[in-house]
């Protein structure tokens, strides 16, 4: 079958000078076994080089105020593929990625939603945290799908763009309600580049998102046992460490993710508090 007869896939990137990340991202869709691949960046008024690199690849741009849910769905309406994957600009696909999900949507047409397991790449210590923490979330409420059929993504409504706070988590719950299949999973990986993660930033980011928590856990309280609960619920991730024997075997890196986990559920919980307190 050649090229154009393939299912047409567009890959949504939100970005925010991203110059730094964007050729790597951009390179690794070049190099995708799957041919039949559209790109929109989705740039929030860039003010380095990131337009700049992405008309050097040739991906159709459109620059608009907003946050991430507002940019992917954007992204959504100016798609022209049959399936939809939503990507950030320091993400790297592995060769085989849309290959294995075209592969594995085309099998039922029942599955709406694909999960891409992510790897967290950097040489510094909380990257290396991050990586290990991830390798914990396999096949569980906490990993959200990235690839899904655009039909069913546009009737379901795209993503909530009043919540920032698991935005990313909005869109497959949504489509899940209609009945689909919304957590398939393939085995190739997404590499996410945190080389340059920052401790100080990344409380903030979560202080900020936690200012939406409350909006998330009403719109979707009637999946709060099955999804939500586990999303939020410190008691449910920390199980998942300690229950597990491979964690102990790296004591560096548990205490890391121990205090990451804590410090985050600080930040977002001050976030909720917050703005609990404001509309009392």
């Amino acid at each position: 079958m050649g090229v154009r007869n393939k299912p047409l896939v567009s890959i949504v990137i939100p970005t925010y000078n991203s110059e730094r990340t964007l050729p790597l991202c951009l390179e690794s869709i070049k190099r995708q076994t799957y041919k039949n691949i559209e790109v929109i960046v989705v740039d929030n008024y860039s003010t380095d080089r990131t337009i700049e690199i992405v008309k050097r690849y040739g991906a159709r741009v459109i620059q608009i105020r907003g946050e991430r849910a507002k940019a992917k769905n954007i992204g959504l309406r100016l798609a022209r593929g049959k399936y939809i994957l939503f990507i950030d600009s320091d993400m790297e696909l592995t060769p085989r990625v849309i290959e294995k999900c075209v592969k594995l949507a085309e099998s039922n047409p029942r599955i709406a939603g694909i999960i891409i397991p992510e790897r967290s790449v950097g040489n510094n210590y909380w990257a290396k945290v991050r990586d290990f923490e991830r390798s914990f979330y396999a096949g569980t409420p906490i990993e959200s799908p990235r690839f899904f059929r655009k039909d069913l993504a546009l009737k379901a409504g795209g993503f909530d763009e009043d919540i920032i706070f698991y935005e990313e988590a909005t869109l497959p719950h949504k489509i899940g309600k209609l009945g689909y299949v919304i957590r398939a999973r393939i085995n190739s990986h997404v590499l996410h580049y945190e080389e340059g993660f920052s401790l100080v930033k990344w409380l903030k980011k979560k202080y900020y998102y936690g200012k939406t928590a409350r909006i998330y856990i009403n719109k979707y309280k009637h999946l709060y046992n099955e999804y939500v609960k586990k999303q939020f619920d410190p008691i449910y991730r920390f199980k998942l460490f300690l229950s597990n024997k491979k964690f102990w075997k790296e004591p560096r890196l548990a205490v890391g993710v121990i205090m990451l986990k804590t410090l985050e559920y600080f930040a977002s919980g001050l976030g909720y508090i917050t703005v609990r307190l404001k509309n009392s």
